[in-house]
């Protein structure tokens, strides 16, 4: 899929396993791999960073091979759901550092572009997530209420 602002393609992302059943060199039950979901997530890594920290750290293939269940349902069993996506998280976070930074840099005009391109993006995706009713109605980007959602 091409890009929104460059004339670019992206990156190639990782494949995926092939087999959808438990691998037998896997020595971790699913209990385990439950818990240590949930001991990742309270350390504030995101859905992702944990499938990652999982795959190379204890070779865990694919979560839900494993436990039944995928990293998402793990984290709203225990209460540990993140209140925004993590796509718009990410993009928020990018904001407010540039914000930041051009309370500093008044001048620099690439950032202030770059900035105006990651909002439209969060716009986007705000539209996308009050379609999908994954977001309340009523939710509005504002970069300083938002700080708070994104500050953890």
């Amino acid at each position: 899929m091409a890009r929104l602002h460059s004339r670019k393609h992206g990156k190639s992302g990782s494949t995926r396993p092939a087999r959808l059943e438990k691998p037998v060199w896997i020595e971790r039950s699913a209990e385990e791999v439950e818990a240590e979901v949930v001991r990742l997530a309270k350390k504030g890594l995101s859905k992702s960073m944990i499938g990652i920290q999982l795959r190379d750290a204890y070779g865990v293939p694919l979560v839900k091979v494993v436990t039944g269940k995928k990293v998402s349902d793990i984290l709203e069993g225990n209460e540990l759901e993140n209140p925004l996506p993590e796509d718009l998280t990410n993009l928020i976070k990018k904001a407010l550092n540039l914000r930041t930074h051009l309370e500093n840099n008044k001048r620099d005009l690439e950032a202030k572009k770059g900035l105006q391109r990651t909002e439209s993006k969060i716009y986007r995706l705000v539209k996308y997530y009050k379609k999908k009713k994954v977001l309340a109605p009523d939710f509005k980007y504002d970069s300083e209420r938002v700080r708070t959602l994104v500050a953890k």
